[in-house]
């Protein structure tokens, strides 16, 4: 992300020189933007290092800050969106898997709808989803058909159909396994997989 040219010209002289010890991380050359009778003068140099690693550490900082203002890109920030939405914090949980169920919290938010139920069901299983709906049972089906077998977060998603369905209404979920006649491969290179691997085997 570019904060503009004004700023040190970091587009066009920021860079990070090599260090093994990965102390650097965070540097912006400023020696360029110096006359020439400057570049050989160490005190001047050591100025614009320490002046190189706080400009670095602005810029960073600036840049961190606004990734926590979305649910997508936030860290540290996780734990403030999940006080918004009123979800119990978990730090044993990955960013990823957080992100999810804040996600799926944001677009259940309002009257629940059968096109709500699918964008949270899309949200936790990553792949495509059909909301199979029996009035007359009082009961849906959530089927996953763009991710086979059982998706990682069934127990995330359990917990966001929990709270935004009408209470009732039952449900199940229908899954997608790969059948025999969809292999592509001999039975050789079917002896080096698992019956679990093959389930859920994507093809070439």
């Amino acid at each position: 992300m570019q904060y503009g040219n004004d700023l040190y010209g970091q587009a066009i002289y920021g860079n990070t020189p090599k260090d093994e010890s990965g102390s650097q991380d965070h540097f912006v050359d400023l020696m360029p933007y110096l006359p020439d009778f400057y570049q050989n003068i160490k005190e001047i140099k050591d100025l614009q290092t320490v002046l190189g690693y706080e400009v670095g550490g602005a810029i960073y900082n600036v840049q961190n800050i606004l990734e926590q203002c979305f649910i997508t890109t936030a860290t540290w920030g996780l734990e403030r969106w999940e006080k918004v939405f009123g979800l119990q914090t978990d730090k044993s949980k990955s960013y990823e898997r957080r992100r999810e169920i804040l996600m799926a919290k944001l677009r259940g938010s309002g009257t629940t709808t059968k096109e709500m139920i699918k964008n949270v069901a899309m949200a936790f299983s990553g792949g495509e989803v059909n909301i199979i709906e029996y009035p007359a049972d009082y009961q849906f089906v959530v089927q996953f058909v763009g991710v086979k077998g059982i998706p990682q977060n069934m127990s995330g998603l359990i917990n966001a159909l929990e709270e935004i369905k009408p209470a009732h209404l039952t449900y199940r979920f229908k899954y997608t396994y790969t059948v025999w006649n969809q292999l592509k491969m001999t039975w050789g290179d079917n002896r080096e997989k698992s019956w679990g691997e093959l389930r859920i085997y994507e093809g070439e």
